[in-house]
């Protein structure tokens, strides 16, 4: 290799210098194609391999004995051509020759005969596979893969693509799935009570069928829908109106797979009474009852001993009231005056009679049998009369009780003074 510093003043040498030599310029060309060849590449893969794409889940839950559905779509670059000239195929991804799907079932691995089929149409580029009889070594991985056909009497194919980088696995499951149960914490007495039960699947072709314990056709709305990522649920609604017998009960809510595995889950039914006071109304309103009733014949009975008073006040005029309340008034007072003076009479207060020869005919007793008739007359010569007749014998008798009547006449007087 010659140094830059001999030939500096030579421009020939100085072209010989900056020059590589031929093995060197060789290997220089092809370095720029090999960028050169990379960078094309770069830029037409994205639009190659957008146009042969299939979108299939990776992974998916397979319970044993029942069935699986791996949803599947694709694009091919070619225009859009029916179903007659696509040929679909599912096959390990292992080995393409070994195949579990295809529409010459005798191309197909024998454990998977008559188990595989596939749901869409391919014209609409749904590749969807269902799976059914689940065995515990069908795990996987699957791949799929599209042929085009040159016509639809010509099955030769001119393109074909596996989607080797799509493929799904399964996670193989020995049980089913528990149901979930949603419900409000408390049930109230005769009110309407919700409970869900839903469980989740992945084969939306034979949907669990789930059962309760309790309840009708009627009382049930059944709801499936797809979650996402090749998982479906399926939903079971019960509505109930609970009553007090059914506090701590159960209610259990059963799903039955395809392949007639089954699954349950229970809950414990806790029922609220229905918020009243009716321990409270009660033994009030009888105690206010009893209460208004007392009230009402304490009233009936002060009316009643009100009229009474009237009935006995309106006859205060008659001589038995006033001699009753006077006895009442002499019991009261004390001994009052002596039987003698009681019988002196207002005659014998209030009567003219001349001096020195007064009678006191209030100490005569009354049985003064042995005076005749005469001996009282002559007795009584000076005694003014009202009236000019001679006093029969029983004047003694009468005049007695005459005292007596204005005795208690004077002393009623003075009272009702």
């Amino acid at each position: 290799m010659c140094q830059c510093s001999d030939v500096l003043n030579s421009r020939q040498q100085l072209h010989q210098c900056n020059t590589p030599p031929k093995p060197q310029r060789s290997m220089y060309k092809d370095r720029k194609m090999r960028i050169f060849c990379l960078f094309l590449t770069a830029i037409i893969s994205p639009v190659i391999t957008e146009e042969w794409r299939a979108n299939v889940v990776k992974e998916l839950d397979a319970l044993v004995t029942s069935c699986v559905v791996v949803p599947c779509s694709f694009t091919h670059p070619n225009e859009k051509l029916p179903t007659s000239r696509l040929r679909g195929i599912w096959h390990r991804s292992t080995d393409r020759n070994q195949r579990i799907y295809f529409e010459d079932s005798t191309q197909v691995l024998e454990n998977f005969r008559g188990r595989t089929k596939l749901l869409g149409h391919l014209g609409q580029n749904n590749c969807s596979l269902e799976i059914t009889n689940i065995k515990d070594h069908d795990n996987g991985p699957f791949c799929f893969r599209l042929e085009l056909a040159r016509t639809e009497t010509d099955t030769s194919t001119v393109d074909k693509f596996s989607f080797v980088e799509s493929c799904v696995t399964f996670t193989m499951l020995p049980d089913p799935p528990n149901p979930t149960l949603s419900q409000p914490k408390t049930a109230i007495q005769d009110r309407p009570y919700t409970i869900t039960c839903s469980v989740r699947h992945t084969c939306p072709s034979h949907v669990p069928k789930l059962t309760w314990s309790r309840g009708t056709a009627d009382e049930v709305i059944e709801v499936h829908k797809e979650t996402g990522f090749g998982y479906w649920e399926a939903q079971s609604i019960l509505t109930i109106i609970p009553e007090e017998k059914d506090d701590h009960s159960d209610v259990t809510c059963t799903a039955q797979f395809n392949g007639q595995k089954t699954s349950s889950a229970t809950l414990k039914l806790y029922v609220k009474r229905t918020e009243n006071y009716n321990h409270i109304i009660i033994p009030t309103v009888a105690v206010i009852g009893t209460a208004v009733i007392f009230a009402v014949f304490c009233i009936f009975m002060v009316k009643r001993y009100k009229k009474r008073i009237a009935e006995l006040q309106s006859g205060d005029g008659s001589m038995w009231n006033r001699l009753s309340r006077l006895s009442r008034r002499i019991r009261s007072d004390g001994p009052g005056p002596s039987r003698s003076d009681q019988r002196r009479s207002m005659w014998s207060r209030f009567s003219r009679r001349p001096k020195g020869e007064t009678v006191d005919w209030g100490h005569t007793p009354k049985n003064l049998n042995s005076k005749s008739c005469a001996d009282q007359k002559a007795s009584k010569a000076r005694f003014p009369s009202p009236k000019s007749q001679p006093k029969s014998c029983n004047y003694q008798e009468d005049l007695a009780d005459g005292d007596d009547y204005m005795n208690t006449a004077d002393l009623n007087i003075y009272g009702n003074i």
